[in-house]
């Protein structure tokens, strides 16, 4: 059986950056694709990371169990499909995910101990990371209000987590490196 890593951390902690820079150093991890009902942003493939389905298509793979894990997201639905796993798992593969909290819990229920790993990703108080959050784009107060509530259920989740990666503002090249370094050690346990 191979490895299945979750990389869970807030919004705004670096897990894409640092999942991009994971993906470029070791090609032979499998990133499975998620299934979502959002509408796919500017560049997005069809497949690529992302399949893009109907809210009712998304509701009839839940009703049928195709998923490992799924949750409600900003208004949109994403879930983690078994097809995209469990194969990999059984051939033996490492496997890396980034999921929401709600979603690892999840998946700690249905994926054998010693299988999963978690890597959290810590990226310092929630005022360092409200200054990132509001940086990368414009928020509304509300929206920013439900991402703290998120950030706080984020956080006491990080006890759970095998690694802690500490990702603060200007230290993301440690922080690559420290995340590299982490699945490579999780992987070989």
């Amino acid at each position: 059986m191979g490895t299945f890593i979750l990389v869970v951390g807030p919004s705004g902690s670096g897990k894409s950056a640092l999942l991009g820079h994971l993906r470029e150093q070791v090609p032979s991890i499998v990133f499975p694709r998620s299934c979502t009902t959002r509408t796919p942003r500017p560049g997005e493939v069809e497949g690529e990371k992302y399949f893009f389905v109907t809210k009712e298509e998304f509701e009839r793979r839940q009703a049928a169990e195709e998923f490992l894990e799924w949750a409600p997201y900003g208004g949109s639905y994403y879930g983690t499909l078994r097809s995209e796993i469990i194969p990999a798992l059984e051939a033996g593969k490492l496997v890396v995910r980034e999921v929401e909290v709600q979603g690892a819990r999840q998946l700690q229920d249905c994926i054998p101990e010693g299988v999963l790993k978690i890597i959290f990703i810590d990226a310092g108080s929630w005022e360092d990371l409200e200054r990132r959050i509001r940086a990368r784009a414009p928020i509304g107060e509300v929206e920013l209000l439900a991402r703290r509530k998120r950030y706080e259920d984020e956080t006491s989740f990080k006890a759970q987590a095998d690694i802690v990666v500490t990702n603060l503002d200007g230290g993301l090249e440690q922080a690559k490196r420290d995340f590299v370094a982490a699945v490579q050690k999780l992987s070989e346990e």
